[in-house]
């Protein structure tokens, strides 16, 4: 799986919802600029945390977005990894699949840094 290609493949898609409904994505992405800076927890932690939930929640879009930023707010694999492993400890058997994705796609977005 390419995660760069799964961005890419939501693109078109969210910029046609934008034009739709423009005052709930520019909301969102205001609420995500706001939640995902440095504050009491560093914005690197807040991404830390954003990808756990991404695999949690199975979401191959959510995982590549909190990928990047997670590579971009100079995450070191290690601490994803660690971080997978608590995941897969509070979310069973999927975190075992979804996990890896996410380890995969931040290598993926390491490497294209």
């Amino acid at each position: 799986m390419d995660h760069r290609h799964t961005q890419a493949d939501l693109k078109g898609p969210a910029s046609e919802l934008r034009r739709e409904i423009p005052e709930v994505m520019a909301a969102f992405a205001s609420l995500a600029s706001v939640s995902m800076g440095d504050g009491e927890l560093e914005a690197k932690t807040k991404e830390l945390i954003a990808l756990a939930i991404a695999v949690t929640k199975e979401c191959d879009g959510c995982i590549a977005a909190h990928a990047r930023g997670a590579v971009r707010r100079g995450a070191p694999r290690s601490e994803v990894a660690e971080m997978i492993g608590v995941t897969i400890m509070m979310n069973g058997g999927p975190g075992t699949v979804w996990g890896p994705r996410a380890l995969e796609a931040f290598d993926q977005f390491s490497t294209s840094a």
